[in-house]
């Protein structure tokens, strides 16, 4: 008879929801009494996750584990570089439904096996060091033999190679219809309520073996993006990114909806014919995406994007006439046409070119400022909205631009000017060259001589390709016609560029990385949201999202938690400190966005690919009393 291995099984102290782990210590010292009861129980335990693409996948994790380490186990498992982007989401419940139904999708969990079921055992060697010479799949840049060492016989191994790398197109918009749609600020601030606990195990939150938890990319900053190594990450963000747009989670315009819906058309077919052709594709392909992506790298602000230093004795400066208007209550009038130089981070508006040496007529410090683009590339419309910090507020400031080229040369110069930073970064040219590129995307290039066969148009199966408020507003051959003529101006990008592309345009939407809390401020009557970002908090409207306020992290010099009464304080160099009430959510939530954003701004493409962790729970655990 064999023996039973239990060396995985520890005890659990359920009243106190505690792990007695410390096998040296004796029960007495962890204050239990005769009557406590312990359960004897393996730490790892079977979990239903739902990655970013919507698929669900069984896998065992450490129940004992803190979250943090537990998410980095499954994401070095996945082959999932920078795993402390991304963390463990409870599933929102829709109001709607008075009954947890298990999706379809759901029971079609793909159970894996083999080293899978215990991520993190110390026979896994981890596959991302950044000096690996890797042998990669030429279609979407995933590493072959790595991979293969990795799963073994597992549904992710030669029988299905690279499977998480590959986008699945959505195959009926029942699943689109069926899934959870935050229909407001406030539901989406619920939403985040569900965030797990970083410094805490599974078991301490009482997660049950077999529940579904979400896996996301909870901070929205997502360093040294490379397709050579990263074609699963690559393809899980496109996939949250989709499916965020699908969902109406952000905003975006119907010119941007229709570029994203041929995007994902675009990436569709591609990753068809290249499951057909994928062994007639050579390594000279790639090398060529990866000349082509060099300047696509999403990387943290304050890396560097380019080591051209470029002229550095000498600031580049903005010269032209730009339209302002500062609305005010109680007035109708328009646009003001000024010349406007931008040196450094200051924006001086003349009335005329030849006043530009007196005193301007309107001067703007930018720095702190939120920058938010307003375009319509049908209506040549090309604005950008600017609201300024002042000691009571924020300044609404709108720009006007004449055409694109000038558009992407102020916005780009504003952007960098509201982090402190002037034209002379090294990453002003590529803001401008991304802005453009995002602007030429949206581009409607009819062609008299195009005409779409019925039959293409029906292979597009439009309405899986937009969000539900579009198909209530035109007809799917309308929406099919769009998607077609908006795809021309993507149709030659490779896959592996067309899904950096999306990630890139999703950046650029005004709402992106915008995490929103229900909060009461301090002095404020009324419940409010806290936004936060991956480099500033911004108090806002709860109706309508307009930011009130706005901090920098860079300006802050410590935050406190008082737990007892969930307020949360921060103390700002030169400004008052802000302190609010977090309304429906543990603080500690909040708390560990704050301190994981701080902590992620510490990372440097030097640095090796390990984790300091004990820095992490320092900056996000916070002490209870």
């Amino acid at each position: 008879m064999s023996l039973k291995d239990w060396s995985d099984h520890a005890l659990w102290w359920e009243k106190k929801k505690t792990w007695l782990l410390k096998t040296h210590w004796t029960l007495d010292k962890y204050g239990i009494q005769a009557d406590a009861r312990l359960l004897f129980t393996p730490q790892h335990k079977l979990l239903r996750l739902q990655l970013p693409n919507m698929k669900h996948m069984k896998v065992k994790v450490n129940f004992s584990d803190r979250v943090f380490k537990a998410v980095s186990d499954i994401c070095k498992t996945f082959n999932i570089r920078h795993p402390e982007e991304a963390s463990l989401l409870r599933k929102p419940r829709d109001p709607k439904k008075k009954k947890k139904k298990l999706e379809e999708a759901e029971e079609e969990a793909l159970e894996l096996e083999g080293p899978l079921l215990t991520p993190g055992s110390g026979s896994n060697p981890g596959l991302y060091s950044k000096t690996m010479t890797p042998t990669y799949d030429s279609r979407d840049g995933s590493p072959l033999s790595p991979t293969t060492a990795w799963f073994g016989d597992s549904p992710l191994s030669e029988g299905n190679p690279s499977i998480l790398a590959v986008s699945q197109p959505i195959s009926s918009p029942d699943i689109l219809a069926k899934l959870y749609k935050p229909q407001s600020l406030l539901d989406k601030a619920k939403i985040n309520q569900g965030w797990m606990d970083s410094s805490r195990s599974l078991m301490e939150q009482d997660v049950k073996e077999n529940e579904v938890l979400l896996l996301r990319f909870k901070y929205h900053s997502f360093f040294d993006l490379n397709p050579k190594y990263d074609a699963i990450r690559v393809n899980q963000l496109y996939e949250q990114a989709k499916w965020a747009i699908l969902l109406e989670e952000i905003e975006c315009t119907e010119e941007e909806m229709m570029m994203f819906a041929a995007l994902q058309y675009h990436i569709n077919k591609l990753s068809i014919m290249s499951s057909d052709n994928h062994m007639n594709n050579s390594e000279k392909e790639v090398d060529e995406v990866d000349a082509a992506l060099s300047d696509l790298e999403i990387t943290l602000e304050g890396g560097k994007t380019s080591n051209t230093l470029g002229d550095i004795t000498s600031i580049p400066e903005l010269a032209d006439y730009v339209k302002v208007f500062k609305p005010k209550k109680l007035t109708l009038k328009g646009y003001k046409q000024y010349w406007c130089t931008f040196k450094d981070i200051t924006i001086s508006c003349y009335k005329s070119k030849e006043e530009a040496h007196g005193t301007p007529s309107l001067q703007m410090n930018l720095r702190g400022c939120e920058v938010t683009p307003d375009v319509n590339i049908s209506a040549q419309k090309f604005n950008i909205k600017l609201l300024i910090p002042v000691a009571d507020g924020m300044n609404e400031i709108w720009l006007r631009c004449d055409a694109e080229k000038q558009y992407a040369h102020w916005m780009a110069a504003c952007r960098l000017a509201s982090k402190g930073k002037t034209m002379a970064d090294s990453s002003y040219n590529l803001e401008v060259h991304n802005i453009l590129s995002f602007l030429k995307m949206q581009h409607m290039n009819p062609d008299p001589q195009f005409i779409a066969e019925p039959a293409v148009t029906n292979d597009i199966n439009s309405e899986c390709l937009v969000s539900p408020r579009y198909l209530k507003k035109y007809k799917n051959k309308q929406i099919s016609a769009r998607i077609l003529e908006a795809h021309q101006n993507v149709a030659q990008m490779s896959l592996i560029e067309a899904k950096m592309r999306f990630i890139q345009a999703w950046q650029s939407l005004p709402e992106f990385g915008i995490t929103h809390f229900l909060a009461k401020f301090q002095g404020g009557k009324r419940d409010e949201l806290i936004g936060i970002t991956y480099n500033r908090l911004i108090r806002m409207d709860a109706n309508t999202g307009d930011a009130i306020k706005t901090w920098r992290f860079a300006n802050m010099k410590q935050w406190n938690v008082n737990w007892e009464i969930k307020m949360v304080t921060v103390e700002f160099a030169d400004e008052p400190s802000l302190a609010f009430i977090c309304a429906e959510v543990d603080c500690k939530v909040v708390h560990e966005f704050i301190g994981g954003y701080i902590f992620l701004s510490t990372r440097a493409k030097d640095q090796n690919e390990s984790l300091d962790e004990e820095m992490f729970y320092k900056l996000t655990s916070g002490v209870r009393d």
